[in-house]
């Protein structure tokens, strides 16, 4: 049982990971989309759709989902809901898979 142990532990860890690397993705978007960036500049146009491409499919999804309340106020609150969403998953599903493999121990 060991090894279905460690298995389900290394796959908690390395979902964690993957998304404190989402949050900060999140972050820098959000960061990036107050700052006005050259639009000649190749450089700053590639950092920006890269992290458009990475953070848009999430937020479209959101924004699907809550479209009677994106009307209603002038700011779009999806970063933040995705930020709550990615805390929630760290605490409850790496949590639980943390605690599964050490009760397989």
């Amino acid at each position: 049982m060991f090894i279905a142990s460690n298995f389900i532990e290394a796959l908690a860890r390395v979902l964690d990971m993957a998304l404190s690397l989402y949050w900060w993705i999140v972050v820098i978007a959000v960061i990036l989309s107050w700052i006005p960036l050259d639009p000649y500049n190749p450089t700053a146009q590639a950092i920006k759709n890269f992290f458009t491409k990475a953070t848009e499919p999430v937020f479209s999804f959101i924004r699907r989902k809550l479209r009677l309340y994106m009307y209603t106020y002038p700011i779009d609150f999806t970063p933040f809901i995705v930020i709550l969403a990615i805390y929630f998953l760290q605490i409850f599903l790496v949590r639980s898979l943390i605690d599964l493999a050490r009760s397989l121990h």
